[in-house]
């Protein structure tokens, strides 16, 4: 009988606390030599309860680490120009260094043409084509604030990615695809999945690190974690539940994220982060 492990389990929210530490030190440096603080804008469109609701908790953790919050809020009615315009002209505004649009916005929008409008020295959460680009071709610029937080993590428990089978399963742009490249870049090799991949579980008992991110709860099984493999659970469905089913997962892995605890606290941190070195570099403090 093989023997079982238990797996050492990666504190996103302590590593996020850090992040937000260092964040809010150079935000306040920001005030004191400039008279100003970094300033993020947040775009919502209508009032989705989860979407109010993140928009509500990104502002609270902007005010904690001494970053501004300024939020726009617009009708479920609003059109793409409309939407265009005001995002445009928080581009165009030197007072905000972020713009966070909140996703999803309605489906009469073309929510791509809205991502575009994002200035890329702005667009602190990743979402545009240049910073898709600017990730692929390893260029200065923002990463999407999920792979990036995923990133940190491997890095904090020292995941050596230089030739490792790094399996992503998902394809959003604004995660599993960036993500797959962030981790090309550090020498990985890289196998996108998703959830119509033919044979799905012997492609995941080939990775040594998994990246889950394909939004269905528990859609990977525990038995099918390849022993001593890195797991990175950035799914999260109704009930505190992962994309990977946790429990068993877990006596196989080497390293593995929780959820609540793992991947989302350090999307957020990255975020605040990347706000404050948006307003470092416009501010002509670098």
């Amino acid at each position: 009988m093989p023997q079982t492990q238990t797996a050492r389990l990666m504190d996103g929210t302590g590593l996020a606390r850090r992040i937000v530490e260092t964040a809010s030190a150079t935000a306040a440096d920001i005030r004191r030599r400039t008279g100003s603080s970094p300033c993020l804008a947040t775009v919502l469109v209508g009032e989705d309860p989860a979407s109010v609701t993140y928009v509500r908790m990104k502002r609270a953790r902007c005010e904690k680490a001494g970053i501004e919050s300024r939020h726009v809020a617009l009708p479920a009615s609003v059109s793409t120009a409309e939407l265009i315009e005001t995002i445009t002209a928080l581009s165009d505004d030197p007072t905000v260094h972020g713009i966070l649009l909140q996703h999803p916005v309605g489906p009469h929008i073309d929510e791509r043409a809205a991502f575009e409008a994002i200035a890329p020295a702005k667009d602190v959460d990743g979402v545009t084509m240049h910073s898709f680009a600017a990730m692929g071709f390893g260029l200065p610029g923002f990463v999407s604030c999920t792979p990036g937080g995923i990133m940190r993590l491997l890095e904090e428990y020292d995941v050596d990615l230089t030739g490792k089978h790094a399996v992503v399963v998902g394809r959003s742009a604004i995660l599993g695809k960036p993500a797959g490249m962030l981790l090309l870049g550090k020498d990985a090799t890289v196998t996108y999945c998703h959830s119509r991949t033919a044979d799905l579980p012997s492609i995941v008992r080939q990775a040594d690190v998994l990246i889950a991110a394909v939004g269905k709860p528990r859609f990977i099984a525990g038995a099918d974690i390849k022993p001593g493999a890195v797991v990175i659970d950035a799914g999260y469905n109704a009930g505190n539940v992962g994309d990977v089913d946790f429990d068993t997962a877990r006596d196989r892995a080497s390293l593995i994220t929780p959820v609540p605890g793992g991947v989302g606290p350090m999307t957020i941190a990255v975020l605040l982060a990347q706000t404050v070195e948006a307003a470092t570099r416009q501010l002509g403090l670098d």
